[in-house]
């Protein structure tokens, strides 16, 4: 797929054979995500129905789809043939799903989300009724932001707070799938991992208390806000807010990161959705990392590479 190019695409089974409707179904769930194992309630692949819905860039994939009941898996021996170590989440929108992955199992039902990796086995088995979404996410789009793996969330609650939240953006970013761009959606997506980060997190440390996650929901603000800024730091941004640096180090360390950490990766995001703009090419390399806080071109463009795995010129070209 061309770098930068937006897709929406669509299939059902009511467009095959019959006869092949469950092959067809295997191959293309596969083509989706990864290999995987199929185990059919019904045996007859005529009686089987399913359709789909991708949206995808090169960064990041939405997949709407509702079948007939059917359990898929993915055992040792395919996670060690093919290693996907990327995530997924999965929200069900209609109907029931069971999911089991590591030594958690989480019984899915609309409200309710679970952050799973198809780097790991698990099972997920759900009812002729269900019509859900899975967004597939890079991995370094979690663990670099985390500095480690991400918890295997289950049964995560998304009808109030921050889960509410994520819930509302994906099912949008569902049902706006044709009046988006490539550029809207990774800028979207990208917000909703950001929260998924936090969600998870607060999942993982359920004795995580007192007013950290508010500190860092504050600080994570302010630095999208402020990193252009080639100015701020820890202290220059507890200053601006009112609490001790020690505070801010306290909220970031409990999700795995550093002030520091993050006003880097903010930066990077910054000068990435730049390179993606086209109102921005007259900018040099030089230009944008001045203009995003970088001391340098070859300072922005170490730490461009060591983040998303090319330099910032060959992202442009690529586009």
């Amino acid at each position: 797929m061309p770098a930068g190019s937006y897709i929406v695409d669509s299939q059902t089974t009511g467009e095959v054979d019959p006869r092949e409707r469950t092959d067809f179904w295997s191959e293309h769930i596969m083509s989706l995500q990864t290999s995987m194992d199929f185990r059919y309630a019904d045996p007859d692949p005529a009686a089987f129905r399913g359709r789909s819905t991708r949206q995808r860039t090169d960064a990041y994939q939405l997949v709407q789809w509702q079948c007939d009941q059917i359990e898929y898996s993915r055992t040792p021996r395919l996670v060690r043939q093919e290693p996907d170590p990327d995530y997924r989440f999965l929200l069900p929108l209609s109907g029931e799903a069971v999911l089991r992955q590591g030594e958690k199992e989480a019984r899915l039902t609309p409200g309710m989300g679970s952050l799973m990796t198809l780097g790991e086995p698990f099972q997920l088995l759900h009812d002729a009724s269900l019509r859900g979404i899975i967004f597939s996410i890079p991995a370094r789009e979690i663990e670099g932001p985390l500095n480690r793996k991400s918890p295997l969330a289950t049964g995560l609650d998304l009808t109030t707070g921050l889960g509410r939240v994520v819930h509302t953006m994906l099912r949008s970013l569902s049902e706006e799938r044709d009046h988006l761009t490539a550029t809207e959606f990774d800028a979207v997506s990208d917000r909703v991992v950001e929260l998924l980060c936090m969600l998870t997190v607060d999942d993982d440390r359920p004795d995580a208390s007192g007013h950290l996650p508010e500190v860092e929901a504050m600080v994570r603000r302010y630095v999208r806000e402020h990193a252009a800024d080639p100015g701020l730091t820890g202290t220059s941004m507890a200053r601006a807010l009112g609490w001790s640096l020690r505070q801010i180090q306290l909220a970031l360390q409990r999700v795995g990161t550093t002030p520091r950490e993050l006003i880097r990766e903010e930066r990077l995001r910054l000068v990435r959705d730049r390179l993606r703009c086209r109102e921005c090419d007259h900018l040099t390399i030089t230009d944008l990392a001045h203009s995003s806080g970088f001391s340098s071109a070859s300072a922005l463009s170490t730490a461009f590479r060591q983040r998303f795995g090319v330099s910032p010129r060959a992202m442009r070209s690529a586009r």
